[in-house]
């Protein structure tokens, strides 16, 4: 054995963050035949689990847990559950926590992105969030109940919810302070034709709805409405959990997302930061890109993991890629559109099954699917590609998206 690799193998990685990006930072390491010793630091008490079961079965007690399937004993990780991280030292290299420091000479940061709260609904009972596994365990005796639920929030999380409530026979009432369902993630035109998929589920949809306070039994808008609530349910996005990041110096940018280059290293050396609380630059799309969807967590450690043992591999740079499951639809989207220049409907969105895609210079960048997995698929690998498309023959649905390349 090299000298080098010899060191490589002693190092100490320890991955703050138990989520899907922590875990399979941890799993990859192993994979790439890291010897070191590897520590996962978590601050809930349970075993490791996945994120979005969490608003489908786990809500609906289909599943007790979703536990990732890793055996971490065997991978010789060293799990630390229900342990709050406090601060970081690089200099020192090392991670201050509740139960004393823990040395390091690689640290992943991955503790992803933790819910906004409704200014003032602190400490109002009945109040709730739906990020963790414990949140959803306090959600479902609400649902079993078929109580009258107000969401607050027509996002991806709101829409996911309401569904979830309504397969329960809740009443729901959704308030968005929006014109329109999705507002953060998806132009006007394109995301109007969801707001009936609340109708058409029974539940209420008021936007350009905006809270003006929430008290017991009751949300009050800004306009005087009262809307009457046993149990409200806040959804209006997330931040990157970083807090416990200030003084170290380890840079950050918007929202609080750790500053990573192309490797996902962060501005200190031997730190990484990967998965929701992590800024990328894209050279795909020209600019910085901060991505809260699963596939992202997914991804993302291959690549740290891959820079920690020393191995070459190409700069992160994913098309990024989520999906959900809402209203009886499988909703997908590939790809980034801030910078589209040109909207093209394949499909009626009044069908069941549509898609959306967005150009660039005659290149296909994005494309939302709705009910056609086989375009997401296909257009998945033409925005890869950089594809330039032939918009005559895209806009026709009835065409396989591979055929419209030119």
């Amino acid at each position: 054995m090299s000298e080098q690799r010899k060191q490589t193998d002693e190092r100490r990685t320890v991955v703050v963050g138990a989520g899907m990006a922590g875990v399979q930072t941890a799993v990859a390491l192993r994979e790439l035949g890291h010897e070191g010793p590897v520590t996962l630091i978590g601050a809930e008490r349970h075993q490791p689990y996945d994120r979005p079961p969490l608003s489908k079965a786990v809500l609906l007690g289909a599943a007790e847990s979703s536990a990732f399937d890793v055996d971490f004993d065997a991978l010789r990780v060293e799990l630390r559950l229900g342990l709050e991280v406090t601060g970081v030292r690089p200099a020192d290299h090392e991670v201050d926590t509740e139960a004393g420091p823990v040395p390091y000479d690689a640290l992943v940061i991955a503790t992803g992105a933790e819910p906004i709260t409704l200014p003032g609904a602190d400490g109002v009972p009945g109040v709730h969030l739906l990020r963790t596994l414990d949140d959803a365990a306090r959600l479902r005796p609400v649902l079993d109940r078929r109580r009258h639920i107000v969401v607050v929030g027509a996002g991806w999380i709101g829409a996911e919810f309401t569904t979830a409530a309504r397969e329960a026979d809740c009443e729901v009432t959704v308030v968005e302070a929006a014109a329109h369902p999705l507002a953060g993630a998806l132009p006007a035109e394109v995301s109007t034709p969801m707001a009936d998929w609340y109708a058409e589920s029974g539940a209420e949809l008021l936007t350009h709805a905006r809270v003006e306070s929430v008290e017991p039994g009751r949300v009050v808008l800004s306009d005087g409405r009262e809307q009457a609530a046993d149990a409200v349910v806040v959804g209006i996005g997330a931040r990157p959990a970083t807090a416990w990041l200030a003084g170290s110096g380890i840079a950050t940018g918007a929202e609080g997302a750790v500053t990573a280059d192309d490797r996902l290293r962060a501005s200190a050396p031997g730190v990484y930061a990967v998965g929701d609380c992590a800024s990328f630059p894209s050279a795909r799309y020209g600019e910085r890109l901060m991505v809260h969807h699963w596939d992202n967590a997914l991804q993302g450690p291959r690549t740290v993991a891959a820079d920690i043992v020393g191995e070459s591999h190409e700069p992160y740079d994913p098309v990024p890629y989520f999906w959900s499951e809402q209203f009886g639809r499988f909703v997908q989207y590939a790809g980034h559109h801030a910078r589209a220049d040109t909207l093209l409907w394949r499909g009626d969105p009044a069908s069941a099954a549509w898609s959306v895609l967005w150009l660039r210079d005659g290149a296909l960048v994005a494309l939302l699917a709705v009910g056609r997995p086989r375009d997401l698929a296909q257009g998945r690998k033409l925005v890869a590609a950089g594809a330039r498309i032939d918009t005559r023959r895209a806009a026709d649905p009835a065409v396989p998206l591979k055929l419209t390349a030119l």
